[in-house]
């Protein structure tokens, strides 16, 4: 295994090592590809001429053969591993903020509503700025905290109208 093809051939018990060859490739694994032939390049390995070539053929190749017959001139290129099975992606965090503007719509009290609508804002641009997960919830806070301030403010303008007929009473 000191030339050739079979150089970056990986191998994995069980299976033959000519099998990888005819294994497809994936748009990740040219990219791979692609990004090792520009490293040779910057290198001085290939010509601009060779590089261009290279990349057309990596941007048209369907198996690990076609990528590693790119490579197998090139020190130290290690083209992909064939997947044998995919890996969920990280979960992604649910925001703070959203979740203490949520918590914070829930309780009736004036004040938390308020702090429910400034986590909600905060939140929402912090989930823009970095996709973490929670817009929802910062949704629900806002709403939540917009109507527990209009309840009070509906209720206040009633004690105001309230206490304005009795005063006026009192003074008829």
């Amino acid at each position: 295994m000191t030339g050739g093809r079979e150089q970056w051939m990986p191998y994995r018990s069980g299976i033959p090592r000519g099998v990888y060859g005819q294994m497809r490739a994936s748009d990740a694994d040219r990219e791979q590809i692609a990004d090792a032939l520009k490293g040779a390049y910057v290198e001085g390995r290939l010509t601009k001429d060779e590089l261009d070539t290279r990349l057309d053929q990596t941007y048209s190749a369907r198996t690990y053969a076609d990528l590693g017959a790119l490579t197998a001139d090139l020190p130290a290129t290690r083209p992909p591993v064939p997947v044998t099975h995919r890996t969920p992606p990280a979960a992604q965090s649910t925001n703070s903020l959203a979740i203490a503007s949520f918590c914070c719509g829930l309780m009736p009290f004036g004040f938390t509503a308020i702090l429910a609508i400034i986590f909600g804002h905060r939140a929402r641009g912090q989930i823009r700025r970095t996709g973490q997960r929670g817009d929802r919830l910062a949704v629900a806070g806002l709403m939540l905290g917009w109507l527990a301030v209009t309840f009070f403010v509906a209720l206040l303008l009633v004690a105001l109208v309230a206490f304005a007929g009795g005063m006026h009473g009192m003074i008829h």
